[in-house]
């Protein structure tokens, strides 16, 4: 029965049910698409022969709200959906945001805050001893203790708070078989200790061999530094083949134990999931309210890879994905493309065909595979493995093959590419055809700063990386004859970034004649070697101190230096500048980056406004008899008077 997944009582009696193996808890809208966690999840269990309900953003201060199936046989899976629910509402200065993409018509306040723990607690009001397994990003990310930017405070991990029995972590397609099956086997869920890719609780460690013990809580919440050690042992046993288990102590006698990650999907199991029978849309009920945006970007996107090994230190994706990547065959992607251009809104536009990286689709290197990722030693950084295999071979013929079938117009890359990995690969081809073929105009990149100073914390190339590539992607458009153009990401106040590497950037955005319009504030989110850093001021893998700029205004102005023409800036600016002791950005030459407002700001006027202004000045002062201060204001309000009678239609 190739339909939705029921989503209550009706639907259910519908399919001949008189229960379900498995109640599924999301914060999401259900939208049965392989870009969401909870449609992989329970489409592989309905592949096993699992009944799975879907109860999808219930009410949570009703108890009956998760009733809608009655008890299931086996237990309750949750998610709090394919974001964070706090990152999912609110913005990095910690205002609501006024959007929710993953909910009918965008509507917010459809979830609670830290809505695993809420929807954990929930179920337990109601269904004392019932198996409930926590599984998503949230989750995944929030496995042991953890800082938690916006209680500033280091929290419990989230199997604890949450009251579940297990926690599955990362890409759980195995995992949540291999719980499925212990249950209907009937082992209890308090005995299910031995499935990797999970997180248990338990008051005895005699079962357990070969493990690390991770500071106890109470340690953590004392010191700070004890964090960031605790820490660095999980970032270097993230791996599957060379992790190990870690046990976090708490109080009470009580261990949270973190098995090994799950191994990576081979190609064929990779296959698999993605030939599942989804229906690839948003459940129909949402239409009258609008629908869900979610599903916009990626109802004619292509997933190719999963993983990624290019370790930005701000990017949760090594504690979710890991480092080694899986790839889909030719074959199944392309199966899947065609069935996108059957869909009758399908225009001719494949939007996208990547991953996390777009351009990764093997493991960095042969060993990866056997041995694992080395836990100490990054693929690309600070510059890239003698390992490393950077060849785009297999990424380009997939592409040609996706370019020539029929119906199709256009194959964007809209993924993120790692731009350092296209300068390693010798051969060009695949950067001459991306360019004459797969972008439209514009194409973004993240070389989030370009003080090397930043970039080393970030864990990002050298500055000089970057400028190669742009000379190289402008040579290749001009012999194209494409006027195509990039467009940086930008990152601010990442830990390492002072005053002086902010107007840095600043300096480099105006020598480029770059104005970003879009700028990211670094935002502390769970898991991350960045997130440790700004809450210990340490790097967790040398221990080294860090720079971290946490005031909000001082994060204001680093913002404000990357978009310094905007003139709602101007204030912030003006204050860094005079702060970093960098008046000399402030004049009338070409080098500065906003003009004076008084003598104060510019107290050698020789310095910094050349000599044909001034003499410019002291003319208009003569002949009107006023300053040109004054002038100058009044020439901008005649100017802003004869725009605004243009736009009515009057003459002056």
């Amino acid at each position: 029965m190739k339909d939705y997944l029921p989503v209550c009582r009706e639907d259910m009696e519908k399919r001949g049910w008189d229960h379900v193996d498995f109640a599924y808890i999301i914060g999401d809208a259900y939208v049965d698409h392989p870009s969401f966690g909870p449609a992989i999840i329970s489409r592989i269990l309905e592949s096993e022969g699992y009944k799975v309900g879907i109860i999808s953003q219930p009410d949570w201060k009703d108890e009956n709200s998760i009733n809608v199936f009655g008890e299931p046989r086996l237990g309750f899976l949750v998610s709090a959906g394919n974001m964070d629910s706090m990152v999912n509402h609110y913005s990095v200065s910690k205002k609501r945001r006024s959007r929710d993409h993953f909910t009918p018509g965008g509507k917010m306040g459809k979830r609670p805050d830290y809505a695993t723990v809420v929807y954990g607690n929930l179920i337990r009001r109601t269904y004392k001893n019932k198996p409930v397994i926590i599984g998503g990003i949230e989750a995944s990310l929030r496995r042991l203790a953890h800082y938690d930017y916006w209680d500033d405070c280091i929290k419990r991990s989230v199997l604890l708070d949450s009251q579940a029995d297990i926690l599955s972590y990362g890409m759980g397609e195995r995992s949540i078989v291999e719980i499925a099956d212990s249950l209907n086997s009937g082992i209890p869920v308090d005995e299910i200790t031995f499935v990797r890719g999970t997180v248990f609780k338990t008051k005895k460690l005699d079962d357990l061999y070969d493990y690390i013990k991770l500071p106890n809580y109470d340690e953590l919440i004392k010191d700070k530094l004890n964090y960031a050690k605790s820490f660095g042992i999980q970032y270097r046993n993230t791996d599957a083949f060379s992790g190990k288990c870690l046990v976090e102590p708490y109080g009470g006698g009580i261990y949270v134990v973190q098995n090994p990650m799950s191994y990576p999907l081979t190609t064929e199991e990779m296959d698999r999931v993605y030939a599942l029978p989804y229906m690839r849309n948003y459940h129909p009920s949402y239409e009258a309210l609008g629908g869900v945006d979610a599903i916009k970007e990626v109802k004619f996107s292509l997933i190719s890879n999963r993983g990624c090994f290019g370790g930005c230190n701000f990017c949760a994706l090594t504690f979710h994905q890991g480092r080694i990547i899986q790839s889909r065959s030719h074959e199944s992607i392309i199966k899947e493309a065609e069935i996108i251009i059957n869909d009758p809104e399908f225009k001719g536009y494949i939007h996208d065909v990547g991953g996390p990286t777009a351009n990764f689709r093997k493991p960095a290197c042969d060993k990866q595979l056997t041995k694992g990722v080395c836990p100490d030693r990054q693929c690309l950084f600070p510059k890239p493995c003698p390992n490393l295999r950077a060849d785009h071979s297999d990424y380009l013929e997939l592409l040609r093959k996706l370019r020539k079938l029929p119906g199709v117009k256009k194959v964007f890359i809209r993924s993120g590419i790692r731009f350092d990995y296209i300068m390693a690969d010798p051969d060009e081809t695949f950067f001459r055809e991306m360019c004459e073929h797969h972008i439209s105009g514009q194409l973004k990149v993240a070389p989030e700063h370009i003080s090397d100073a930043v970039l080393k914390t970030l864990g990002k190339p050298e500055n000089s990386v970057y400028r190669a590539f742009c000379k190289k992607y402008a040579e290749i458009n001009k012999k194209l004859g494409k006027p195509q153009y990039l467009v940086p990401y930008l990152m601010s106040s990442h830990p390492g970034s002072t005053l002086k590497e902010a107007i840095e950037l600043a300096e480099y955005l105006r020598d480029n004649n770059l104005n970003p319009e879009q700028v990211q504030d670094f935002y502390p989110t769970p898991s991350t070697i960045s997130t440790c850093m700004y809450y210990t001021g340490v790097d967790p893998r040398t221990m080294k101190p860090v720079y971290v700029e946490k005031n909000p205004h001082g994060k204001a102005m680093q913002r404000a230096l990357i978009q310094y023409k905007n003139p709602k800036n101007y204030e912030l600016v003006r204050e860094a500048l005079v702060k970093a002791h960098r008046t000399d950005l402030i004049g009338f030459d070409k080098k500065c980056l906003i003009r004076p407002k008084n003598t104060k700001d510019n107290p050698n006027k020789g310095k910094s406004i050349n000599a044909a202004h001034q003499r410019k000045q002291t003319d208009l002062e003569k002949k009107y008899g006023i300053s040109f201060e004054k002038y100058d204001s009044i020439q901008k309000a005649e100017s802003h008077r004869s725009k605004k009678s243009g736009k009515n239609g009057h003459k002056n």
